[in-house]
């Protein structure tokens, strides 16, 4: 029986107004902090984010960004 490598997709979550929000890998070129920065022009609120993952799920390596901005303490 052979071994089959696949490589997973990168997909990102982050919450905003209570809200999952999901984004495609922009770029599979892009480091994590790249896309941060790519994304961060639409959602300035990502430019202080922090990066969590990968979490597997079916066949996407899902990072999620945490972001500081609105919370308290």
């Amino acid at each position: 029986m052979a071994l089959e490598v696949t490589n997973l997709k990168r997909s990102f979550k982050f919450k905003k107004d209570g809200k999952m929000i999901t984004l495609a890998d922009a770029n599979p070129a892009f480091t994590l902090e790249e896309t941060v920065q790519f994304y961060s022009t639409q959602y300035p609120e990502l430019t202080t984010a922090t990066i969590d993952g990968p979490k597997v799920e079916c066949d996407n390596a899902v990072y999620e960004f945490k972001t500081t901005i609105g919370t308290k303490g």
